[in-house]
């Protein structure tokens, strides 16, 4: 996943520290309000929060100010810069730290495309596609365009005097993909894992009406840490940056014996990343229980898959269907008292999460 994703998703939330911490799935179920403290970490008092938000909204340029989708990105924390307007399109940088994003606004303001110009018209590009390219249709006044190379695929949107195309994402002012809907009927471009009968697997349409401890036992994994030591489940993706980093956050608590720690690699984010999360996740699932953590760690998932691998995933995405992922990483443990807890998303205090876990 690009790292400054987060910038959009993110930008409904007054700051980045209240956001979770997570990539994202398109529609994610509410996190259960016990486990949701740990996610969000300590509340902003109302009037901070809201000063501060006025505060970066007062800081916008004027050429964008009145722009929502670029209120809603400083309301977030970014801080913005404008570079002017080309093709019809406003241009903005979006950075938070050492990170930043690029954004075309689109004409109505409401929302924009995650990406630079290329140096393509949408003439030529239907050239270089031949007959691998579908139209979208337009949204927010920018006519979308999909282009398949054998597995592989991207999504541009041509701006609008028609002069060049921009390759990326779509984010509407509440950070909502709207790319990840315009893609959503084309078969291969989402993960999607039917087993069965959906109403019997799910009876009662929550994500409580499945334990999902007994259906992660049964998921492909690998697992680091001593067999006596608490035992967490981390359904990651391996492209997702959250998921990189809570590896390494629960690292030390592996290392010292405090944690066992099972990670079910899965695919989830293909429309961004053009399948390579798929490529990965086949990768790690083809390597040795014992060496699957590892690798991901050395990034050591090239290589061809094996035989085995393809099953293995999309068992693995039937699992995270039937307990209602919302997006990765996702934690899942025993609690003491025999329940399950469940984090989606980073959680602001690993200490808190590993004295949750029962033995």
């Amino acid at each position: 996943m690009r790292p400054l994703i987060a910038l959009a998703a993110l930008a409904s939330s007054p700051a980045f520290a209240t956001a979770p911490p997570f990539c994202a799935l398109p529609a994610p179920a509410a996190t259960p309000v016990a486990d949701r403290q740990l996610e969000a970490g300590p509340s902003r008092a109302p009037d901070a929060s809201a000063s501060a938000t006025a505060r970066d909204v007062a800081a916008l340029p004027d050429a964008v100010a009145a722009l929502p989708f670029v209120q809603h990105v400083a309301t977030a924390g970014a801080a913005i810069t404008d570079l002017g307007t080309l093709h019809g399109l406003r241009s903005i940088v979006a950075r938070s730290g050492d990170q930043f994003m690029i954004f075309q606004v689109t004409p109505d303001g409401q929302a924009a495309v995650s990406g630079a110009l290329a140096e393509l018209t949408p003439a030529q590009l239907a050239v270089v596609a031949g007959g691998n390219l579908t139209e979208l249709g337009t949204q927010h006044g920018l006519r979308g365009l999909f282009v398949r190379s054998g597995p592989q695929f991207q999504v541009f949107y041509a701006t609008p005097d028609n002069e060049r195309v921009i390759p990326g994402v779509m984010w509407d002012a509440a950070g909502k993909d709207l790319t990840r809907q315009q893609v959503a009927d084309i078969p291969g471009t989402i993960p999607t894992v039917v087993v069965g009968d959906s109403e019997q697997a799910n009876p009662g349409g929550e994500a409580s009406a499945i334990a999902a401890l007994p259906l992660l036992q049964k998921a492909s994994f690998g697992t680091i840490g001593p067999a006596a030591a608490p035992h967490l489940w981390m359904l990651i993706d391996p492209q997702c940056i959250y998921s990189v980093r809570a590896l390494q956050m629960l690292q030390p608590y592996v290392a010292s014996g405090r944690l066992q720690l099972s990670v079910i690699p899965l695919a989830v984010l293909d429309y961004e990343d053009q399948g390579q999360s798929t490529k990965t996740a086949l990768g790690l699932l083809s390597k040795p229980a014992d060496q699957l953590v590892a690798s991901w760690q050395a990034g050591s998932a090239s290589g061809d898959p094996s035989p085995e691998a393809t099953d293995r995933l999309r068992a693995n995405m039937a699992i995270a269907q039937a307990i209602r992922l919302q997006g990765t990483p996702t934690f899942v443990w025993k609690k003491a008292d025999g329940t399950e807890g469940r984090i989606d998303g980073i959680p602001a205090s690993v200490d808190a999460l590993v004295s949750l876990i029962g033995s």
